[in-house]
C-alpha cells in the first residue's frame, strides 16, 4: 500500500521534472534565433522586429543579458490579469483560451476537493474495513480511500452518489466553458477581417472526366451543386520541382545581397567564392558574377518549368480551391458530402495561404490514406511502448524502489 513517504516522493518527481520543463521554455523564449518562434502575433503587426544583427556573434543566438533571465516569469501575473478582448488582441483566441483550461481545472478541482475532504474522508476514516481484513500492509493513508470499507457496507453508497456528484459537477461546469468558448470564437471571426481561407474549399480526388478536363470538371460540378454561392476555382498542379528551383533562387538571391554589400563596404576587393560542395573546395571565382549567373540560369530553367506544367495535362492534379461569394456557402460546402460516392468530392476547409504545404497537395487519394493508417498504427505502438518507462519511473516513486535502484543512497534513505 502506497506510504505518505511515496506520496511525496512521486509528488517531487512530477514537480521537478515540470520545473526543469518550465526552466527550458523560459531559456528558449529568451533567445533571438526563437524570436519569431515565440512572438509571431506581434511580427504580423509590426510591433516587434527581428533582433539586432550587429555586435558579438554569440549575440546574434544566444542572450548575454542575465538580468533577463531573472525576470523570466514576469508575463505569468500580467497574462492572468489581462481582460480577455485585450489578451485576445494581444496574443490571438488560442492563448485566452488555453489559459481558460487552468480555470475550468480550478473550477472543478477545487468544489470537488472540498466536498471529498467534507464527505468521502470522514466515511472513510470512521470505517473500519482495514481492521477487519487485518491487512498489515495498509497505512493511515490507506485509512482515507475506499480500500478502508468492507464489502457490502452502506458506506459504499456514499461514494456511489459522489461519483455520480462529481460526474455532474465535470459536465456542467464543461458545458458552461464549451458555451463561453463558442461564443468568444464567434465574435473573434465576426471582427476579425476577412481573409480568402474563409471563404475557400479545398476539394481533393476530383473523379476524372473523358470528356471534361480536371477545370472543367470543377466547374460544371459547382455550377450546378452551388449555383447561389459559387464563385471561382483554382486547380492544382504538380509543382514541386518548381517550387524546388523557387526555393534555390530565393537563396542565390540571397547571397548576392549579402556579397553585394559586403563589396559596398570594401571596393577595393571584389569578393571571391569557391564552386564546391558548401563552398568548401573548388575553384575560385568572383562571387557577384557568379551568383549572377546561377540566378540567370535558375530563370530559365523555371520559365522552361512554368511552360511544361501548363502544357502537360499531367500535371493537373485531381485537386482545386473552390471559393464561394459567401462564408455560409463555403461552411455548407466544406461540412457536407458532396456526392453519394464518399471517396470523391472530398471537400475540408482550405487552410490559410501560407499554412499551405504545397507538396502534399500532390499526394495521391489513397496514398494519403494509407500514410495516415501507417502513423496512426505507429502512434499506437508508440503510445502502448511509452507504458515501459512510465512503469519504471514509478517503480522508482516508492522509497523501497529507489534504495533498490541506487543502493548508495541506503544510508540517506534509512536517515
Amino acid at each position: 500500500m502506497a506510504t505518505l513517504g511515496d506520496i511525496g516522493v512521486s509528488a517531487a518527481l512530477n514537480l521537478l521534472g515540470a520545473f526543469i520543463f518550465l526552466l527550458a521554455f523560459a531559456f528558449l523564449r529568451l533567445q533571438p534565433f526563437n524570436d519569431r518562434v515565440y512572438f509571431p502575433k506581434w511580427y504580423l503587426k509590426g510591433l516587434r522586429s527581428s533582433p539586432s544583427r550587429s555586435g558579438a556573434f554569440v549575440r546574434r543566438f544566444v542572450n548575454l543579458d542575465f538580468r533577463s533571465y531573472a525576470r523570466f516569469l514576469n508575463w505569468m501575473p500580467v497574462a492572468l490579469k489581462m481582460p480577455e478582448p485585450e489578451l485576445i488582441d494581444h496574443a490571438g483566441l488560442d492563448s485566452a483560451v488555453y489559459l481558460r483550461i487552468y480555470l475550468i481545472g480550478l473550477k472543478i478541482f477545487i468544489p470537488v476537493a472540498l466536498l471529498a475532504w467534507a464527505v468521502l474522508v470522514p466515511v472513510n476514516w470512521t470505517s473500519k474495513g482495514l481492521v477487519v481484513a487485518k491487512n498489515e500492509t495498509s497505512s493511515d493513508i490507506d485509512k482515507l480511500s475506499i480500500s478502508n470499507i468492507s464489502d457490502g457496507d452502506h458506506r459504499l453508497w456514499t461514494h456511489i452518489v459522489m461519483a455520480y456528484a462529481f460526474t455532474f459537477w465535470t459536465c456542467y461546469v464543461l458545458l458552461k466553458e464549451y458555451e463561453i468558448v463558442a461564443s468568444m470564437r464567434l465574435q473573434f471571426l465576426a471582427t476579425e477581417k476577412r481573409r480568402p481561407d474563409q471563404f475557400t474549399v479545398l476539394v481533393r480526388n476530383v473523379p476524372p472526366d473523358p470528356d471534361e478536363s480536371v477545370s472543367e470538371n470543377v466547374e460544371h460540378f459547382f455550377l450546378v451543386n452551388h449555383p447561389d454561392h459559387y464563385l471561382t476555382h483554382q486547380v492544382v498542379y504538380n509543382a514541386n520541382k518548381l517550387a524546388t528551383l523557387v526555393k534555390k533562387k530565393k537563396k542565390m538571391l540571397n547571397w548576392l545581397v549579402y556579397y553585394n554589400n559586403k563589396f559596398s563596404r570594401n571596393d577595393s576587393a571584389r569578393p571571391l567564392v569557391k564552386t564546391g560542395f558548401l563552398g568548401l573546395w573548388g575553384k575560385r571565382v568572383d562571387a557577384i558574377e557568379y551568383y549572377t549567373s546561377e540566378i540567370d540560369k535558375l530563370s530559365k530553367e523555371m520559365a522552361e518549368e512554368r511552360e511544361r506544367i501548363a502544357s502537360d495535362s499531367n500535371s493537373v492534379m485531381p485537386a482545386a480551391f473552390v471559393s464561394f461569394k459567401t462564408r455560409w456557402g463555403a461552411a455548407v460546402c466544406a461540412q457536407t458530402q458532396q456526392c453519394r460516392n464518399p471517396t470523391v468530392w472530398l471537400t475540408e476547409w482550405a487552410p490559410e495561404p501560407r499554412d499551405v504545404y504545397w507538396k502534399n497537395l500532390a499526394i495521391p487519394y489513397v496514398s494519403l490514406r494509407i500514410r495516415r493508417l501507417i502513423m496512426g498504427v505507429a502512434f499506437f505502438f508508440l503510445t502502448f511502448f511509452f507504458m515501459i518507462p512510465i512503469a519504471l519511473v514509478q517503480s522508482l516513486a516508492s522509497i523501497e524502489g529507489i534504495e533498490k535502484a541506487a543502493p548508495f543512497l541506503k544510508h540517506i534513505i534509512e536517515m
